[in-house]
């Protein structure tokens, strides 16, 4: 983190600061990062065997994240930058894993370059969406999970805040799925029903990114 200035001179401990390129899309320092292949996201993807015809040849990236959190405990609030890199898996874009929060906490998406689509839906399985452009500010109300897809040609990226003690459960996405997806028809995007989506009752299970 850094330190200080002149006119903090003097003082026993400065207030942390972090170093964002908006260009470059770097955050600094961080405390958490890492690159999601399409080999992470095998469970994730509705069509498994477009997964398999794709891993035959390579291993894409499909989005990675550098994220600051300055402790875990209640009050603090963590800050990351999610790029998800642009293409498609059979006729569905490339997109984040997904996740609901273990605690009922909200979060911010302020999208800094690109074109996506942020999914929400609670666990009674309720889906609603927003678009994300340059710009815009998209709130993730408490409890609900929340995924990110890239619909656009080049690399959607955004700057995400929530409160570092919610925790992320993963596990029910992978289990269950989300109830939409997005794919591509005749060169647009477009929300369909997931053939895979599992209507059972959802297990809270924390999982690493």
């Amino acid at each position: 983190m850094n330190g200080g200035c002149g006119i903090m001179e003097g003082f026993s401990e400065a207030m942390p600061t972090l170093s964002l390129n908006l260009r470059r899309y770097l955050l600094k320092p961080t405390t958490r990062e890492n690159v999601v292949k399409l080999s992470d996201m095998r469970e994730f993807f509705a069509d498994r065997d477009a997964v398999e015809r794709v891993l035959s040849r390579r291993d894409p990236k499909i989005y990675e994240y550098r994220e600051f959190t300055p402790g875990e405990g209640p009050g603090h609030l963590s800050v990351g930058i999610t790029v998800i890199y642009p293409g498609k898996v059979g006729r569905e874009y490339y997109m984040t894993r997904g996740h609901f929060h273990l605690k009922d906490t909200a979060e911010y998406y302020y999208c800094i370059a690109g074109r996506g689509i942020l999914l929400l839906q609670s666990r009674s399985g309720e889906v609603a969406c927003a678009e994300l452009r340059a710009g815009t500010i998209a709130y993730i109300p408490p409890g609900w999970g929340h995924r990110a897809v890239n619909v656009g040609r080049g690399r959607l990226a955004f700057l995400y805040v929530y409160s570092s003690d919610s925790g992320h459960d993963y596990g029910v996405i992978k289990e269950k799925g989300f109830a939409r997806i997005v794919v591509e028809e005749r060169g647009r995007p477009k929300l369909v029903d997931n053939p895979r989506y599992a209507r059972r009752p959802p297990r809270r299970k924390e999982e690493d990114k």
